[in-house]
């Protein structure tokens, strides 16, 4: 159970770096297995390159070993991704998770030989990131079976929403040395009952306790247990359309008392009248006492 960090922003659009820290302990304390640090819920993309070493640093120093630290290595171009990856093996990173390319559409071949060149660019551990929402463009199972016989690629996370294709994803890797984890949040325990290693989910943010109860539960064979915290985590998840993506999990943050900061523009803070939605679903999922 990974959390995609979101990435604490202050009023001159600037990584806070105390806050981001006192993220982190909240995670942690909350019993995920792992962070990941630059992913789109962490708005990445609004980052330079400097403040990406930054969040890098201070994620690393923070967390200081005790769970393994993911780090995105997302951008339009190959090269641009070599360089992060490149980062985050200096850094000494568990492993980078990298998306398809976003605002171009290449082939199947074409995304093959990308991420190939990115795996063999570094050695360091490397998580294929589809996210056909945010990018446009879908991994095909085929072409996730072929990736995942490159040394390197260890594994996938799909937000596709469609679990007939993350089930093809486990299927066709099932006898490879290969995960397959959760990227919609509302999936988790489907995911698992494939034989899904995990999730990223971005509530995980927000409600560390229950993301992780879904998957002890399971583990514990308590499916009854599991599936009422997955339906619980479902109403925070749903709320992600009171406002425009990232920026749900941030005031969400804010209203729990945990600094989170702004978003990155042209994205702006919710309504009055959508915050205090949200402030009610967060007091029904015991999020706020």
């Amino acid at each position: 159970m990974i959390p995609p960090l979101i990435t604490p922003i202050d009023e001159n659009e600037k990584l806070d770096t105390a806050a981001l820290r006192n993220l982190i302990e909240h995670v942690i304390q909350g019993g995920v297995h792992g962070v990941f640090v630059l992913g789109s819920t962490g708005e990445f993309y609004g980052l330079d390159f400097e403040e990406k070493i930054k969040a890098v640093e201070v994620t690393m120093e923070q967390v200081n070993e005790r769970v393994p630290v993911y780090v995105g290595a997302s951008a339009i171009t190959t090269k641009e991704c070599i360089k992060l990856a490149r980062l985050a093996k200096r850094y000494k990173a568990a492993a980078v998770t990298v998306l398809t390319p976003m605002f171009i559409t290449p082939s199947d071949k074409e995304l093959y030989i990308h991420f190939r060149t990115i795996a063999e660019a570094e050695e360091i551990p490397f998580v294929l990131y589809n996210n056909p929402d945010r990018t446009g463009v879908n991994m095909s199972a085929e072409l996730i079976e072929k990736l995942a016989d490159v040394p390197n690629i260890v594994g996938a996370k799909d937000t596709s929403g469609d679990m007939t294709l993350t089930a093809e994803y486990i299927h066709r890797t099932k006898d490879k040395d290969f995960s397959v984890m959760a990227g919609k949040d509302t999936l988790i325990l489907a995911t698992l009952a494939y034989g899904g290693t995990g999730c990223v989910a971005g509530t995980a943010n927000v409600v560390p306790e229950l993301v992780v109860e879904i998957y002890d539960k399971f583990k514990a064979g308590n499916l009854r247990g599991a599936l009422d915290a997955q339906y619980r985590l479902f109403q925070l998840r749903l709320a992600y359309n009171l406002g425009s993506f990232p920026v749900v999990p941030k005031e969400a943050l804010n209203l729990m008392g945990i600094q989170a900061g702004h978003p990155i523009k042209p994205i702006q803070h919710m309504d009055d009248a959508n915050k205090a939605k949200l402030k009610e679903i967060l007091i029904k999922i015991g999020a706020i006492k």
